[in-house]
């Protein structure tokens, strides 16, 4: 294994693949030796061409940002002489269509075991949902949750509950974004059947709450006001015998893959997340869409920096002001609320590698593969069209993750270089971006690109990860989330609570 990475021919900056001390002597391309001048942690980078105050250092050939001063080959770059480039709001992007992958003209056919339901959606999983208007009824929803699993467990695959605090006394856009986001979660097609729990005097009424949902089952969707309940949880197990009932009949038949939706996320980033698992989980998402299945990408601030490749891939000019407007929007919600836009990455990024916001961003893209982009959705939005849909959501893991699920992703592909135990209302796949953390935590992490690094090809791995996707899909694996039952949610807040 080499000991650095050059991962564009234009780049200044090459990649530390182990620890270096001052004094170590690196060999180029070229066969130039050059001696480092500074300790450089694994996943940061060195600069291999001098940069002058407020010249561009490049990475993935683009710019990263800016340095703060005069920076020597050799040099440790990281946010003590290397600052963000990006400034304002560019109102005036221009679509400048580039290439893309064209969907497969013969997909392969490949097919998984899944649960084709009685509205044509298809399921991975076939459990209960229990969801909850408001939040302070989120012990009682527990409690059905647990008492449910023991009643009926051995005859689904299992039964769910997803605390929140939301619900009531929300005002705006904040009750229309809970209301919404429940909602979507109530369609999931993981969820064979659904129970709906609501207070009684919240604002996220029954009532307008099946305005949200829309035309519904009601063998597949049961409603319980618990304050018209003597007994609320006799009441309840009552409706979720009901509902286990119903969801029992499903089984297991043969499906296209193409019916997939994949979430594609990244949290806890490190320097090598943008050289292993982002690329792979692009390499896969590709495949997805060359099937003709849907890759849902969010974290709208991590695209900042990035969005021109996202535009540039825009699969007409309708799809491409749909993502100016997305980006623009987020930017707009920084600024109402006094804050610096590009004020990114994370303490746990930085202490990775990531030194600026542009360079999270051309990382973290990544992870949307080469095909184009075919839709752009708002929060709590519903992905339907086959190719790459851009979803509305901030960067935070839980709130992201949560709105890739509720836009029917059945899968969350989740990269990681440091490590988080969470996962979602779906399965929610681990892939950590280097060796050592997947050694280091083995009930987190479900998958290692750092392979790419040492033993592995990209294709091979490809092939292994999508082998791995279709499985899981078809329920002969679990994640460990699932096996863990590490299973939250968590929904966007931007307005008033009274």
């Amino acid at each position: 294994m080499n000991s650095w990475i050059r991962l564009a021919e234009k780049d200044s900056a090459i990649v530390a693949l182990q620890p270096f001390q001052a004094g170590d002597s690196i060999i180029l391309e070229d066969g130039t030796a050059l001696t480092l001048l500074d300790d450089v942690p694994k996943g940061h980078k060195i600069l291999t061409r001098a940069a002058r105050a407020g010249e561009d250092v490049v990475k993935y050939g683009y710019s990263i940002g800016k340095a703060v001063c005069d920076i020597a080959p050799g040099s440790w770059v990281h946010t003590h002489n290397l600052r963000t480039g990006l400034q304002g709001i560019k109102e005036d992007y221009g679509y400048a269509p580039a290439a893309a992958i064209a969907p497969a003209e013969r997909p392969t056919g490949r097919m998984f075991q899944g649960y084709l339901r009685s509205d044509g959606q298809v399921g991975i999983r076939n459990e209960i949902w229990i969801i909850n208007t408001v939040g302070c009824i989120n012990r009682t929803c527990e409690t059905l949750a647990r008492r449910a699993t023991a009643a009926f467990g051995g005859r689904i695959d299992g039964v769910h509950h997803f605390a929140h605090p939301f619900g009531c006394s929300q005002l705006g856009d904040d009750l229309v974004h809970t209301q919404r986001l429940l909602a979507a979660l109530v369609n999931h097609p993981n969820a064979a059947a659904v129970l709906v729990a609501g207070l009684g005097c919240e604002n996220n009424q029954i009532d307008s709450f099946k305005q949200a949902i829309g035309p519904h089952d009601p063998d597949r969707i049961k409603f319980m006001k618990l304050q018209d309940e003597e007994d609320e949880l006799e009441a309840g197990m009552a409706l979720l015998s009901e509902l286990a009932d119903y969801a029992e009949r499903f089984k297991r038949e043969p499906v296209p893959v193409s019916k997939l939706k994949l979430g594609l996320k990244c949290g806890g980033s490190d320097g090598l997340s943008g050289i292993t698992a982002n690329p792979l989980v692009g390499a896969v998402a590709d495949r997805l869409a060359q099937e003709g299945g849907t890759a849902i990408l969010t974290e709208v601030p991590e695209m900042f920096g990035a969005e021109t490749i996202l535009m540039n891939r825009a699969a007409d000019e309708q799809i491409f002001q749909g993502i100016v407007h997305l980006v623009n929007d987020f930017k707009n919600y920084f600024i109402r609320h006094g804050q610096e836009v590009y004020e990114n990455p994370s303490p746990g990024n930085k202490a990775g590698g990531i030194s600026t916001l542009e360079e999270k961003s051309l990382g973290c893209t990544q992870k949307g593969g080469q095909v184009a982009v075919t839709d752009v959705l708002p929060y709590g939005g519903r992905a339907s069209r086959p190719g790459l849909a851009l979803l509305e959501a901030p960067g935070n893991d839980l709130v992201s993750v949560t709105a890739l699920s509720a836009s029917g992703a059945h899968i969350v592909l989740f990269t990681t270089g440091r490590g988080t135990p969470f996962g979602g209302p779906v399965p929610t796949v681990k892939l950590s971006s280097n060796s050592e953390l997947a050694a280091r935590k083995k009930n987190w992490i479900d998958f290692n690109a750092g392979r790419l690094l040492e033993d592995a090809t990209m294709d091979q791995l490809a092939d292994e990860l999508w082998n791995y996707v279709i499985a899981l899909a078809s329920g002969e694996r679990q994640t460990n989330n699932e096996r863990n039952d590490f299973r939250e949610i968590a929904i966007f807040k931007d307005g008033v609570i009274l």
